[in-house]
């Protein structure tokens, strides 16, 4: 813990709330980064000192464990005579408190053993913390459409998706340092990231503001991403696509998604595949779904039909009579593939009633429309 964080606002100097998610801290704080890196501003002073705030933030609230010791003591506020004697009463820690191995110390029904506890390192009592190396942060996770056609999402393929994000500059590599060059360790924490500062009986650490918690030193920049290690650009990913993939849905790619940072691990990229409808079949789940005409005739007389199938050939099957327009057939393993087996095909057949008829065709229609009357009694 460091002895100011109840005078400092973190979430205010990272511009977002208490409440924000891991991911909005982070990309926060690479906004901020960007804008006021000492390499982006060179001569600036007031431009450094505000890298120096903000690194000196996401170190501390861009760290789950650290956030979570940041929030308790702020929630705890300032506790008087809270480091001097008073054999334990509230606001101070007498020989059996938490702080020296016997009873538990409550301050306003807040259990200080467990928050100093975490906070100093220990769990009986307070212990040096020797200094942390800066941990390596994700990069952001992306995400990408992916526009398929009917075919190629019933089949399954294998293409690329483009998309212009972040990424590792091409120049340097990531390295922030002009192609050639390499960075220096920072002298003033000695490549650490992290300076030491006495508190009597507690070492506590913070980030190296000459480095901005880094533990190296960019002396001659890529002019490329002026010594950010990162470009925005366009770029292509190839990404296989499974045979059956659905409208919607998301495909994962592990680690092609933003840089990391501080030596961190790249972000995800999901791909959102957005499948086109085809002229001739629908989807139900694995089944593909087809819609077959008849004429009244063949409903009321039945017939033999052909149906299309996905894979461009056809299938016959037979009609009985007396139909219903609307009656679905089922067509065993004429769907879609998937890993348990093979979807159906479902031929739905529609009666088509015709809107224009020949003298003949009326006279038939009206002949059977007279022989389906029913007879009256004289």
């Amino acid at each position: 813990m460091q002895h100011d964080w109840l005078d400092k606002d973190f979430y205010k100097l990272l511009g977002v709330t208490d409440s924000a998610s891991d991911k909005e801290i982070t990309k926060a704080y690479r906004k901020l980064a960007r804008k006021y890196h000492p390499d982006a501003n060179p001569g600036d002073s007031k431009a450094e000192e505000r890298f120096k705030e903000i690194s000196e933030a996401y170190d501390v609230i861009g760290d789950p464990d650290k956030r979570k010791e940041y929030d308790d003591v702020r929630k705890l506020g300032p506790v008087g005579g809270m480091f001097g004697g008073g054999g334990g009463r509230p606001g101070g820690f007498g020989p059996d408190t938490g702080m020296g191995g016997g009873r538990n110390f409550t301050f306003d029904g807040v259990d200080l053993g467990d928050i100093l506890g975490g906070v100093f390192g220990g769990g009986g009592g307070a212990r040096q913390r020797g200094p942390q190396q800066p941990r390596g942060q994700k990069g952001d996770d992306l995400q990408a459409d992916l526009h398929l056609s009917f075919d190629d999402a019933v089949a399954g393929v294998t293409t690329s998706v483009h998309l212009t994000s972040d990424a590792a500059c091409t120049t340097c590599n990531g390295s922030g340092s002009r192609p050639g060059t390499k960075p220096s360790s920072c002298s003033r924490c000695g490549g650490r990231g992290v300076l030491d500062d006495n508190q009597g009986l507690f070492s506590l650490s913070q980030p190296c503001p000459s480095c901005g918690g880094r533990g190296h030193v960019i002396d001659d920049p890529c002019t490329t991403c002026r010594g950010t290690g990162v470009e925005r650009r366009p770029r292509q990913v190839k990404v296989r696509i499974p045979a059956g993939v659905k409208d919607g849905q998301k495909i994962r790619l592990k680690g092609r998604g933003g840089p990391g940072t501080f030596g961190g691990p790249p972000g995800d990229l999901f791909v959102v595949v957005k499948v086109a409808p085809h002229e001739v079949f629908g989807r139900k789940g694995s089944n593909l779904t087809v819609v077959t005409p008849i004429s009244f005739a063949d409903a009321a007389l039945g017939t033999k039909v052909k149906a299309p199938t996905i894979d461009g050939g056809s299938v016959t099957l037979k009609v009985p009579a007396g139909t219903a327009s609307g009656k679905t057939f089922r067509v065993k393993g004429k769907g879609i593939a998937k890993k348990s087996g093979t979807g159906d095909l479902l031929v739905t057949v529609e009666v088509v009633v015709p809107t224009e008829l020949t003298d003949d065709q009326r006279a038939a229609i009206e002949a059977m429309a007279a022989a389906f009357e029913p007879e009256t009694s004289s």
